[in-house]
């Protein structure tokens, strides 16, 4: 993820911390030392990191969860609204998805029950009350924040874990991508009264709520997206008409290209029709400011895998996704550049095909 940074590894999986996160941080420090001294803010960012730390255990559950299906995942990136948990994929089967939906939520549900035995056993903790009071002791207010966390995730709306709940068990009665729409369209009904509480009482409910409201129709997009690609080879979507660059054109060259053609990208190939990289317009664009247009462009392009074209595209769907690249080029048998693929092209095949009768797509894809 853009701005964010690597802490380390754990169990394989690489822990990422975005700066928005350090921002924070840094707010609760301030604040609290105007509001009570350095023994205030010293008060306030030992909460915000064990509640961090907390979060963190709670995005482990899922991943641990989701290991246990074959599942693995790269890495996690801590957000200041929370963490985020790059699954190589989503578990399909219902039981799967419950399980690894409800592992995170569990997480914080065992560390607040830990944190009332510890309190209970103290001198000075008399009732429930004194444990889960918002101004009370650190332990307290980190026992209440995980019974918060757990039950805010469970709110029935992507992307909560919630929402995957609610999708799991449609699932039972109902197609996976059927059971994800009728889960987005839950999660935006829940949206509204939320953003109608968050208005009279807490603005940050607002942002919530249109969050949720994004995230339905991503998740619910994603999944047509994918099942609609499904028996479908890549050969089906690729960009056949396209400009090269040879590895030994300049920047200067490229620009002749990229005003003359709509292209955002650029292959670049050897004397032989192999992929060696992608020239973007963005990367051009910032090598012409710092070098001049004598530049080559393999100086400057960025390394892309390569498909084959008879791979299946859900399969591509799901690496264009997780890798965040601008496009994968397709190869024959003899490993030359034949085609490309890219998000928008995609998203183009999936339109005509959710246009043209079913009854005929075959037909189509065959004289395509």
């Amino acid at each position: 993820m853009v701005w964010s940074f690597a802490l380390g590894r754990i169990a394989g999986t690489v822990v990422r911390i975005h700066l928005t996160f350090v921002l924070l941080l840094a707010a609760v420090a301030i604040a609290g030392y105007v509001v009570g001294g350095l023994a205030e803010a010293a008060d306030a960012l030992a909460f915000v990191v064990l509640l961090f730390a907390c979060v963190l255990a709670h995005e482990f559950g899922h991943i641990f969860a989701a290991r246990r299906y074959g599942i693995r995942t790269p890495d996690v990136t801590m957000l200041p609204i929370g963490g985020l948990a790059m699954l190589e994929r989503m578990p399909e089967k219902s039981g799967e998805e419950l399980a690894v939906a409800l592992a995170g939520p569990a997480i914080n549900i065992i560390i607040a029950g830990v944190l009332v035995l510890v309190m209970m056993g103290m001198d000075d903790i008399h009732s429930v009350d004194e444990i889960l009071s918002p101004g009370g002791s650190l332990i307290g207010r980190l026992t209440l924040a995980n019974l918060i966390v757990a039950g805010f995730n469970l709110i029935p709306a992507f992307p909560m874990d919630g929402g995957r709940v609610l999708r799991a068990l449609l699932a039972t009665r109902m197609s996976y991508p059927g059971a994800t729409t009728a889960a987005a369209w839950i999660g935006r009904v829940v949206a509204v009264p939320l953003a109608i509480f968050g208005v009279f009482h807490n603005p940050l409910l607002v942002v919530v709520a249109v969050f949720v409201l994004i995230a339905a129709k991503a998740e619910s997009y994603d999944v047509t997206l994918t099942h609609a690609a499904r028996g479908l080879p890549v050969e089906a979507t690729m960009i056949t008409k396209f400009e090269s660059l040879e590895a030994h054109a300049t920047l200067g060259r490229a620009v002749d290209e990229l005003l003359r053609t709509s292209q955002k990208e650029f292959p670049v190939v050897d004397g032989a029709g192999q992929l060696k990289g992608f020239l973007t317009r963005k990367a051009m664009l910032g090598a012409l400011r710092r070098t001049g247009g004598t530049a080559p462009v393999t100086s400057v392009m960025t390394q892309v895998p390569t498909v084959h074209h008879r791979a299946p595209l859900d399969s591509v769907l799901k690496r264009l996704r997780q890798r965040h690249i601008p496009a994968l080029g397709v190869v024959d048998d003899d490993q030359r550049l034949i085609g490309l693929i890219t998000p928008d092209n995609v998203r183009r095949l999936m339109q005509v095909r959710s246009a043209w009768p079913k009854e005929r797509r075959a037909g189509w894809l065959h004289a395509a």
